[in-house]
């Protein structure tokens, strides 16, 4: 499998030779969706909560009569049938909704959108990226002459420099291998891959 390689104005100077075994898989939708869901659904933080009939804030008085009314018997007013009840199953913070992904299916499903974004030429190789200041401007107008504007870099190493640099950027994220992750991937327009990133990706995913 071949790649682009892109010089410093964004043009594809030449092409490199990549691993098939990352960026030559078969296109496995299913496989990138249940990834994709996994890692979202792992991020979720059980924030949300909702009351149960203990916890609502109502009298213990009884409504009304039991007999003679015509209307349903009811006890208490914090019944889940009433307005303003509680929940009968309500929503908890303590909720998870943690999903497993064998690592294998991780790997797999990795490879297969990194092959994907290969062969719809979204997948780029860059010899380095690096600035000699921690100033956004720097970084920006590097991208800017690229024409890219909205990308994922992953970086072999990114230094102070390149992290600074890159923090405030819109639709641009810098990251090492490690924290490369499917939902950027797929969301991102533009990957771009240094060289030595590409070694430890095929360490990695292969």
């Amino acid at each position: 499998m071949q790649v682009e390689l892109l010089n410093d104005q964004g043009l594809a100077s030449s092409k490199v030779d990549v691993p098939d075994t990352v960026f030559g898989r078969e296109y496995n939708e299913s496989l990138i969706h249940q990834v994709v869901v996994a890692f979202q659904a792992n991020a979720r933080q059980g924030t949300r909560a909702q009351k149960d009939r203990e916890q609502v804030k109502h009298s213990t008085k009884k409504p009304f009569k039991q007999k003679g009314t015509g209307r349903a018997r009811a006890g208490m007013t914090s019944s889940p049938l009433w307005r303003g009840g509680g929940r009968i199953f309500p929503n908890m913070p303590d909720e998870n909704f943690t999903q497993k992904i064998n690592k294998k299916m991780y790997r797999a499903g990795m490879a297969s959108i990194f092959s994907q974004l290969a062969r719809e030429g979204r997948l780029a190789v860059v010899d380095s990226l690096t600035v000699d200041s921690p100033k956004t401007k720097v970084l920006a107008d590097k991208f800017k002459a690229m024409n890219l504007k909205s990308v994922l870099v992953i970086a072999d190493e990114v230094d102070e420099n390149l992290y600074l640099a890159s923090r405030n950027l819109v639709n641009i994220l810098v990251v090492e291998p490690r924290y490369a992750d499917p939902l950027s991937l797929v969301h991102y327009k533009k990957v771009l891959v240094t060289k030595a990133a590409m070694d430890k990706l095929k360490e990695m995913f292969a």
